[in-house]
């Protein structure tokens, strides 16, 4: 699969994205947090802040410059997104009701999906006038408000979790609950209506199943009797297919980065998985160290990754050392050679 870099301004490889006709599916982008800083790195560490070192990115643009920045961007992105596509914007909380703003004026409020706090650190036990914060934000926006490109990712329920939802245990040991085998809404004609072994559905409800599954559920012993003779159709734990995801996310940055800012892979694993299909095309245009575009090729997506910072292109090149990686109309230049 070929994949796609551009290494000067991410507005200019926008722009020539969009002029080539070249649609994306989904795009992460960790742009600068407006901190005001340079961010630096040397051969054996990358702080979020080093004391020394060679120049990684510089963040000080800040206020209406950044704003105004960081909006061409936005406005460059939505044009190459795919009617199905998502745009996930990792940002921090100082600067995200700016973010959010903007996100709303580029794509629009009816296409905000979801602002998702995520865990980052450990707690801070420092004093200091006010509460620690251990978090940040990712803003989940779509192009449109139709239908989008969605796989959730379920997650392994707890055995806390078991123990609460599946209260019961059978002779074997296997832990079980029971739901209603009867729905609101009456069933005038069909065979959800009539009744099952002489019962009638409760007034104003039909079952859910037809006479002849219900007979197929009791004989494979899938039927809970209640003391009334009240059935429920049993569901065992063993079962579970795990629970939808939720708007928090724990997923800690790395403790030695190879990049100042790099983010957790297992984080740019779910999204590109929730979001994209294999063979759709992922973008980030602020792409660092090169993980979103790892996580995408790993997962059979085509990526386009920029970045004009040559210390993030000297490390995404050993990085994706083995995967065909080709210039943006001839723009692609690495201080080391690389693959493809």
């Amino acid at each position: 699969m070929e994949h796609l870099f551009y290494s000067g301004d991410n507005l200019d490889g926008l722009r020539l994205l969009a002029e080539m006709n070249i649609p994306v599916d989904l795009v992460y982008i960790d742009p600068p947090f407006a901190t005001n800083n340079e961010f630096l790195i040397d051969d054996d560490r990358a702080n979020t802040i080093s004391a020394s070192g060679r120049p990684a990115y510089s963040d000080r643009l800040r206020g209406s410059e950044y704003l105004d920045a960081l909006a061409a961007r936005l406005t460059a992105i939505r044009q190459v997104i795919s009617p199905t596509g998502s745009i996930y914007v990792h940002i921090d909380v100082k600067m995200e009701h700016h973010v959010r703003f903007l996100m709303d004026d580029v794509f629009g409020p009816e296409n905000f999906r979801n602002s998702i706090t995520r865990i980052k650190c450990n707690p801070k036990n420092f004093e200091r006038y006010g509460y620690g914060n251990f978090k940040d934000t990712i803003l989940f926006y779509s192009k449109t408000p139709g239908p989008i490109t969605w796989h959730p990712q379920r997650e392994p329920l707890t055995d806390d979790e078991v123990a609460r939802l599946y209260p019961f245990t059978d002779d074997n040991g296997r832990r079980y609950t029971t739901n209603p085998l009867h729905a609101p809404g009456v069933t005038e004609n069909g065979p959800t209506g009539q009744p099952w072994r002489g019962m009638p559905p409760p007034a104003g409800r039909h079952w859910r199943y037809p006479p002849r599954k219900l007979d197929e559920l009791d004989a494979a012993g899938l039927v809970a009797w209640s003391k009334t003779g009240n059935p429920r159709k049993i569901r065992y734990a063993s079962e579970a297919s795990g629970k939808l995801p939720q708007d928090v996310w724990l997923y800690k940055d790395p403790q030695r980065p190879r990049y100042p800012t790099q983010k957790n892979a297992r984080m740019l694993e779910r999204i590109i998985r929730t979001s994209s299909n294999s063979g759709d095309t992922v973008l980030d245009c602020y792409a660092g160290s090169g993980t979103t575009l790892l996580q995408a090729a790993r997962f059979n997506r085509r990526f386009i990754g920029m970045d004009n910072s040559p210390a993030a292109q000297r490390i995404f090149c050993a990085r994706a050392n083995g995967l065909d990686v080709h210039p943006l109309d001839q723009v692609f230049q690495f201080d080391t050679p690389h693959t493809g």
